[in-house]
């Protein structure tokens, strides 16, 4: 079991790159005077799952590399472990949140020249989730089912220890995330993380970005709970079907 202290920093860190990671691809796609603009959703969906690859692998000797609220639902409620909890969750939160002004700072430029009338856009999409069609139950469905396609083969690779031994199975976790980026990601933007749509959502609020729009905090809830349920429905399904 890893300390408390051990949990909180590397939650921080790993997460903090997850989110520098995943919400720069999505800027270097969408922002204007990037050299990546308009370079397509499978750029977007790889850059994440190598976002995750990077801040699993850098968390996993403190915490075991989490970093996602859905997933510390899911191993609590299946292995009825509770007390760090609460520990894993600030440490998200916070790497999220520190992760995003990361990302503004690389950014800056491109983030700066929205003022200009010929390049303003909506930067919300940079930050956190923006649905393609907004009927909240389909969008809180798909969260949900886009999680649990994540959380409970997280789960089962849990059962092979040679994956975690080798560390084989945070790559294969990574490539996970690709895949459901790809496959499931089109309606809502797979949030598929509390942490990685709340805490960057926090953050676009406060930034002093030019016309950069609404933070959409109406929408705010649906990539909170739909992967919370997510993570929940893996917990529950991992202790019937594999114990």
């Amino acid at each position: 079991m890893y300390s408390n202290g051990d949990v909180f920093v590397g939650e921080i860190i790993g997460t903090a790159i997850l989110i520098l990671f995943g919400a720069g691809v999505v800027a270097g796609v969408l922002l204007h005077h990037s050299k990546a603009r308009a370079s397509g959703w499978i750029v977007i969906s790889f850059g994440w799952g190598l976002a995750v690859l990077a801040g699993a692998y850098t968390a996993g000797p403190l915490s075991g590399g989490q970093l996602n609220p859905a997933v510390t639902f899911g191993v609590a409620i299946s292995s009825g472990k509770w007390s760090q909890v609460p520990v894993y969750l600030a440490g998200q939160i916070i790497g999220a949140m520190l992760g995003a002004v990361l990302c503004w700072l690389v950014y800056y430029g491109q983030f700066a020249a929205n003022r200009a009338e010929e390049t303003r856009q909506p930067t919300l999409a940079v930050f956190s989730t923006v649905p393609e069609i907004r009927v909240w139950w389909q969008n809180l469905m798909t969260e949900a089912i886009a999680t649990m396609g994540l959380v409970l083969p997280i789960l089962a690779f849990g059962l092979s220890k040679g994956l975690g031994e080798t560390g084989t199975g945070t790559l294969i976790v990574a490539l996970l995330v690709t895949g459901i980026g790809l496959s499931l990601g089109g309606p809502t933007g797979y949030a598929i993380n509390p942490a990685r749509d709340l805490g960057p959502r926090i953050v676009h609020s406060l930034l002093p970005i030019p016309f950069k729009g609404t933070s959409d905090w109406a929408y705010a809830w649906i990539p909170v709970a739909g992967p919370l349920i997510g993570g929940a429905l893996s917990g529950l399904i991992y202790n019937v079907a594999f114990k």
